[in-house]
């Protein structure tokens, strides 16, 4: 498949979109992408964090990312439109979609899952990804190469006691991109999904508060499954959900 050598997985003159890109994996791919030549589109709840990564990417010599601040809880389709207007206006197309952003929620069991808890997890980690990426079809259908990259887990392929509402939003998401991929296939536009795996984020530290973190992966070990499907090297591969470890 592929290989670790990211110099090999040049992102020169592509615009990618990155969904919670101010904190853990989401700001590590944008940092790798700019990195590899892209200009990066950082969307995210916090202004100061976008700000940070901003001048990240900028003090390291990367092109000069567009910071998109919003709540995807709160977003609306028209939110979504104005989004995509304005990327094709400002760059012309968009040729990657990294959805990262989502939320983990309590971890309880099924009898004590919280309604409203059940309703911000499917809002946030599967409705708004949906309707994002509908109104973004215009700008990606732009590029001569386009890539959607969608974020699951290991239990959005196998159930596990207690993980509800988390669980079941990553099948859900699994289940959108293979819909996609397949109704997509043969275009311009390739669909496929990522597994990051066990990786030292603040969010893992939220679901298993007693794991020694030193163990685990960072972002940046895990980055070349990212740059390889943005990358012209996977214009072949869609449909496939692949582990980043």
């Amino acid at each position: 498949m592929h290989n670790d050598n990211v110099a090999d997985y040049s992102l020169e003159g592509k615009v990618i979109l990155v969904t919670g890109a101010g904190d853990g994996i989401g700001k590590e791919a944008a940092l790798t992408f700019a990195k590899a030549g892209a200009t990066v589109i950082l969307l995210g709840r916090t202004v100061s964090k976008l700000e940070a990564v901003y001048d990240d990417i900028i003090a390291a010599g990367g092109a000069e990312p567009a910071i998109v601040p919003l709540d995807l809880k709160g977003a609306t389709f028209t939110h979504y439109q104005g989004l995509c207007a304005t990327i094709v206006e400002q760059f012309g197309h968009l040729d990657g979609l990294l959805h990262n952003a989502s939320l983990l929620g309590v971890l309880s069991p099924f009898e004590h899952i919280d309604h409203g808890n059940w309703h911000d997890l499917m809002q946030v980690n599967v409705t708004a990804q949906f309707l994002m990426t509908q109104a973004l079809m215009p700008a990606l259908k732009k590029a001569e190469h386009a890539s959607i990259v969608f974020t699951s887990s290991g239990v959005g392929r196998k159930g596990r006691a207690f993980w509800g509402p988390y669980s079941v939003s990553k099948f859900a998401t699994e289940g959108l991109a293979q819909v996609m991929a397949d109704e997509y296939e043969g275009s311009n536009i390739r669909i496929n999904v990522i597994n990051p795996g066990a990786t030292r984020t603040s969010m893992r530290a939220r679901a298993y508060p007693a794991e020694d973190r030193s163990k685990l992966k960072t972002p940046a070990e895990i980055m070349p499954t990212y740059l390889y499907l943005m990358s012209d090297a996977s214009l072949d591969v869609n449909g496939q959900s692949l582990d980043a470890q």
